[in-house]
């Protein structure tokens, strides 16, 4: 699967109100002044539901007990379509003020179109304190993915150097397994599989 063509680049500005129905702006800022902190975007489809609920949750108990949360002083926004009102009541049910919740239209921001991006979809973006992009994560269905990724991408901006050597690690631990696996005992055959998969990786690029 392709990357995300705003992996890297440098995230849009936008402004959007929060529950509160004050404006929440990015690049980020304080009276005036910017702020450059990491930033966990989440796009949910609805404010209540069973899934949207949980993830809010998720996010809001990794502020308090996750390590990397504290460390990295991430900011995390959680963004639907839902209304000032709805989302304020969402807010205070669920003791989300740690958490900022706030409110887009459509025609504001598309995820993966224009802008960031919002759809029915459930979307994470995670932006570093440069405002770059480092990570998208589209998982509608798995809510609790979404907690998991913005912790590996945190980690990754904390410790790049430890971060690629792990990635190589495991690129190449699965090289070997997938060698082990399906190395022939034919050459011929051999020859024939590295060609179909120079073939593939041709087709799909």
């Amino acid at each position: 699967m392709a990357p995300h063509p705003l992996i890297d680049k440098v995230a849009p500005s936008f402004s959007i109100p929060d529950s509160n129905g004050e404006i929440f702006k990015f690049p980020l800022e304080e009276g005036g002044k910017s702020v450059e902190k990491p930033l966990a975007l989440f796009f949910y489809p609805q404010s209540g539901t069973y899934g949207c609920t949980r993830e809010a949750c998720q996010f809001r108990d990794a502020l308090a007990e996750k390590e990397i949360f504290k460390r990295s002083d991430v900011l995390v926004v959680g963004v639907s379509s839902d209304s000032v009102e709805k989302q304020k009541a969402f807010v205070e049910k669920n003791k989300l003020s740690v958490v900022t919740r706030i409110m887009s239209h459509k025609r504001h921001i598309k995820v993966g179109q224009g802008m960031l991006g919002l759809t029915g979809a459930r979307t994470t973006f995670v932006i570093d304190q440069k405002g770059i992009v480092k990570g998208v994560l589209s998982a509608t269905m798995n809510f609790s993915a979404h907690v998991k990724f913005v912790v590996k991408e945190l980690e990754k901006m904390q410790n790049p150097s430890h971060a690629a050597l792990k990635d190589a690690a495991n690129d190449s631990e699965g090289e070997q397994d997938q060698g082990d696996s399906t190395s022939p005992t034919n050459p011929s055959e051999a020859a024939e599989r590295e060609e179909l998969g120079r073939v593939a990786q041709a087709v799909s690029a």
